[in-house]
């Protein structure tokens, strides 16, 4: 067989850019499920994307597909045949659909039977009667959440379609997608270069396009280009770029021939807070903000043209005019929030909407306050200062800056708190009460930054939950489990002391009489456990470890995580194994005993041998472990019950717990009991799985 390069290039007005990438990666894998499906054989294949095109490029396409054999398989041959051997009409009908005779069918055996069949031979059919239906398939799978509708046309696509090229080789693929036919025809750039040109070869692709088009169809070498230069630029002015990858990506998605120029912007609007005018030139503009060493902004910015100009200064001063009027609405904002203090602004939250059941922002805020120092109290922080900042937390929410940039709550908060000379404890807790946003996301600082953390995230799982308006399904409308990960993130990597219940029954004291459902704590603690099992097995942790720690029920998340990391090191032991079996064997006889079982171990009852060894062993390791426990060394004391492997064996080896007398029999079952609650300390080892 011959072996071409594919081509396929839909042309289209300007995709949106944050799906680009998306919209380019699917079509290459809905593709290639189109070729494997088909039996073809292939290279590697290629995508391109830029704002106006998506291409795929398949290298080594074999010309045909191979010959195949179909087999048919007929009726049984007990219903294929009457008592007299003549075929039947079931038979006769399967073998004219096969377009033979029952006489020229084959028979096969199977274990049910003796069956008709019938092997067709298949020829593979040509490449390219395939392949225009194989690009129709892989485009209607694209993710398009609203598809649209162009001039009178009856298609629908992301975007209005405007040219198609397939080519096989230097072969045109005859055929019609989206309502147009294939040809030769590739559009360039709008502006620079040939605007509409022929391609003669696949394999000319991308190369012409960049030469004769002025469109780089590659979109990761578009984005090196604008990653490259962009740092070049930077260092220019011996500062470091902001590229951030999601700003890059949208930028890569909006040009076809990156031009990456500086600009700046007046030193004055750096008195304005960085963050606003970050959110204006990033978010707005699609601009690189530019930072000195220090990490002070600096007042310059790069941005990415889609053309080449004679005079790239013209096009620098335009970008500058642009992003002026923005800065000025930034330095306008915040110079009318400095007017005021920040706690004159809480009564402004009495208008503000929390939930329609649980009342407004600044309720919340009064609540916050309260369990912020609360927290603060448990964990060593200054109480006063937890309290001072929770009961500001929400008043940058009615600010000027805040209203147009949402994104810099908390921030703006925090610029405010120091301007009216507030503690910079408090100001620092009040922009990182919202710490961690997401995964993977720094935690707040200070303790007292983490006390208000915790409090206004529990102070919303606790009024949500008190309303039973659980998430459902992925339906979170409240980010409950983004909360709950939070506060969970701050206890164990801070290693606080704090207990979930204790923490739900006070924040859902604060509600009064405005929460309905009597299990909120519970339901919270619940909750919140299920996150345990779901961050923790994300982090590598076996699921029967997790719930080896779970079926204790601990309610301390700092405690639960040292537990968790406790049983996982002493699954490395070469003890464990047998430990594990035999806490589940003590698992089992004690769940059958059926009779209650005396706390304490009678000495007197004990006979010699591995049972008196036992009971020794077990004395000695309870009163050495009691420290461990209490200090929460659980790692160290599972390393010492490790030691009792050769004992708790030749217990079972020598000794029968169920004999007929019962003194003896409760006593060896105190025995078992003693054991098992050694372990029990740290976790239920009898879930482990080998």
């Amino acid at each position: 067989m011959m072996q071409k390069t594919f081509l396929v290039e839909i042309g289209t007005e300007e995709l949106p850019p944050k799906s680009l990438r998306t919209l380019a990666e699917s079509f290459a894998a809905n593709f290639i499920q189109q070729l494997d499906n088909a039996n073809l054989e292939h290279g590697e294949v290629l995508w391109y994307a830029s704002p106006r095109r998506l291409a795929l490029k398949v290298l080594n396409l074999n010309d045909a597909q191979p010959d195949s054999q179909i087999v048919k398989r007929g009726p049984a041959v007990s219903a294929a045949f009457d008592a007299n051997g003549n075929a039947t009409k079931a038979a006769e009908g399967w073998a004219r659909g096969c377009g033979i005779t029952v006489d020229q069918a084959e028979r096969i055996q199977t274990d049910k039977g003796e069956w008709l069949s019938y092997t067709q031979n298949q020829k593979g059919q040509p490449v390219v009667n395939l392949l225009c239906d194989m690009v129709k398939t892989a485009l209607s799978k694209l993710p398009i959440p609203k598809p649209m509708r162009w001039a009178a046309r009856q298609v629908e696509f992301i975007r209005p379609c405007h040219t198609v090229t397939m080519l096989y080789g230097d072969e045109l693929v005859p055929g019609t997608i989206l309502e147009i036919k294939s040809d030769r025809i590739i559009r360039g750039h709008r502006f620079m270069g040939e605007q509409e040109f022929t391609i003669d070869n696949a394999d000319q692709y991308p190369e012409i396009l960049e030469q004769r088009g002025k469109v780089i169809a590659d979109y990761d070498k578009r984005k090196s280009i604008i990653k490259q230069q962009a740092e070049e630029e930077a260092a220019k002015l011996n500062g470091k770029a902001d590229l951030t990858d999601n700003l890059l990506e949208e930028i890569s998605s909006l040009v076809e021939w990156p031009v990456v120029l500086t600009a700046k912007f007046e030193e004055r609007f750096l008195e304005v807070p960085a963050e606003s005018l970050v959110y204006t030139m990033k978010g707005d503009q699609k601009y690189f903000p530019v930072y000195d060493k220090q990490g002070k902004l600096l007042p310059n910015f790069i941005f990415v043209a889609n053309i080449e100009s004679k005079d790239p200064q013209v096009v620098i001063s335009g970008n500058e005019k642009v992003v002026r009027p923005r800065l000025a609405d930034a330095e306008f904002f915040y110079q009318t929030d400095l007017k005021q203090r920040l706690e004159e602004r809480l009564p402004r939250l009495e208008t503000v909407l929390f939930q329609q059941q649980l009342g407004t922002v600044k309720d919340k805020a009064i609540r916050i306050e309260s369990l912020s120092g609360f927290i603060a109290d448990k964990i060593g922080a200054d109480v006063e200062q937890a309290k001072r900042a929770g009961k500001l937390t929400k008043c940058d929410l009615v600010t000027n800056t805040v209203f147009e940039f949402p994104e810099t709550q908390g921030i703006m908060g925090r610029y405010l708190a120091l301007k009216d000379g507030e503690n910079i404890e408090v100001a620092t807790a009040i922009e990182e009460q919202y710490k961690p946003r997401f995964s993977g996301d720094e935690l707040p600082s200070t303790t007292v930054s983490c006390a208000v953390s915790i409090a206004e995230k529990l102070d919303t799982l606790a009024g949500i939950f008190g309303i039973a308006q659980h998430p459902k399904g992925d339906k979170d409308p409240f980010a409950l489990r983004r909360a709950a990960i939070g506060v969970l993130r701050i206890i164990v990597e801070k290693a606080l002391p704090l207990d979930l219940v204790e923490l739900a029954n006070y924040a859902a004291s604060l509600y009064g009489d405005k929460l309905n459902n009597k299990n909120v704590v519970g339901d919270i603690v619940i909750f919140m456990q299920g996150r345990f099992r779901a961050w923790y097995q994300e982090q590598g942790f076996a699921i029967d470890t997790i719930q080896a720690v779970l079926a204790l029920n601990p309610t301390k998340p700092a405690d639960f995580d040292a537990r968790v990391k406790a049983v996982t090191h002493f699954r490395t032991l070469p003890e464990a194994s047998s430990l594990a079996e035999a806490n589940k064997r003590v698992s089992n006889i004690l769940s059958k005993a059926e009779v209650i079982i005396p706390e304490q171990v009678n000495a007197a009852l004990l006979e010699t041998g591995a049972e008196g060894e036992l009971a020794k062993k077990l004395a000695i390791l309870t009163d050495k472990l009691s420290p461990y426990f209490s200090e929460s060394r659980y790692q160290d004391a599972l390393v010492e019950l490790s030691s009792l492997k050769e004992t708790v064996n030749a217990f079972f080896d020598s000794v029968m717990v169920m004999v007929d007398n019962e003194g003896i029999r409760l006593n060896r079952l105190a025995l078992l009991k003693k054991l098992q609650n050694l372990f029990l300390k740290v976790a239920d080892i009898s879930l482990l799985q080998a």
